[in-house]
Parts: C-alpha cells; structure tokens; sequence
C-alpha cells in the first residue's frame, strides 16, 4: 500500500488476523447503507468483500479486535488485513478493490481527507431523515450469505 493510503488508514491494533478478504462494517438499519452494499455485491463478482452490520455480533467484534468503539454508528469501516479505514477513505477503497470504472473515486483522495470527511459526516447524521431507517438489519440473499459475517 502507498504511503498515500497508510496516511489514511490506521492499522490494527489486535494481533489476531482480520483473514484475507477485507471486511466492510456497515450501519444495518440505514437505507442508505443497505443500498450501498446492494450496489457493491454485483459489482464485486468475485467475492473479494465480505460484509457485516456494525450492530451485528460480528460487527461488534471486529470493532473491538481493531480498537474502534463499538456504540459509533457514524461511519462505514473497511478492515482490510492490518489497516482500517474510515469515512471517506474507506469509500473510496472500496471503490479500488471493485477495480475500473469504480477506482477512478481514488481521485478523491486530492481533496484533503477533513474536507471528504466533512461532507461525509454531514451524509451520515442526516441518512436516517433522508433515506429513512430499517427496524432491523438486512437478511442477505441465500446467494450472497456467505459473503456476511456471522
């Protein structure tokens, strides 16, 4: 990983491994959220990705094991072997592993990551009123189940 990306990503504090494929922790309840893993299955045929809901025991687990608190349901994190990211960075990773045309989102790392992280923030306190809220997590597709945690 270049030394670009490291600046954003903070590695993982626990010495247990993360496994090979990285995992994208997700608000369960949130349409937006849900939405956006929807989006990203198809496009990410190979199965590189796997998935969990923050509010999920695994979600949870995977929080503590990299040291971030469990009770923030403000952001989408991406662990990916020893690095974390958050955010925006961890948008736009994401949009890296699903390769070209997605990848091109890695010219967003030119705007400065308090400016991407700004405009992301004001997306999640508002993703509820915007695009309203599940009273429980997604039940994934007997296709794509074993690409979820737990």
């Amino acid at each position: 990983m270049d030394a670009g990306n490291r600046s954003e990503a903070a590695a993982v504090t626990d010495d247990a491994p993360v496994g090979d494929r990285p995992v994208l922790l997700f608000d369960g309840v949130c349409n937006l959220c849900n939405g956006t893993i929807q989006f990203v299955i198809p496009r990410d045929p190979t199965g590189l990705l796997r998935f969990a809901p923050l509010q999920s025991e695994a979600g949870t687990e995977l929080l503590e094991r990299v040291g971030l608190p469990t009770d923030d349901m403000e952001s989408v994190v991406l662990v990916e072997g020893d690095e974390v990211y958050r955010k925006s960075a961890a948008a736009i990773r994401v949009a890296e592993l699903l390769g070209w045309p997605y990848s091109l989102a890695s010219v967003g790392r030119l705007v400065p990551r308090g400016i991407r992280d700004a405009a992301y923030d004001v997306v999640a306190e508002n993703r509820y009123d915007w695009f309203g809220r599940k009273d429980q997590c997604m039940v994934p597709d007997d296709d794509v189940r074993d690409r979820f945690l737990g």
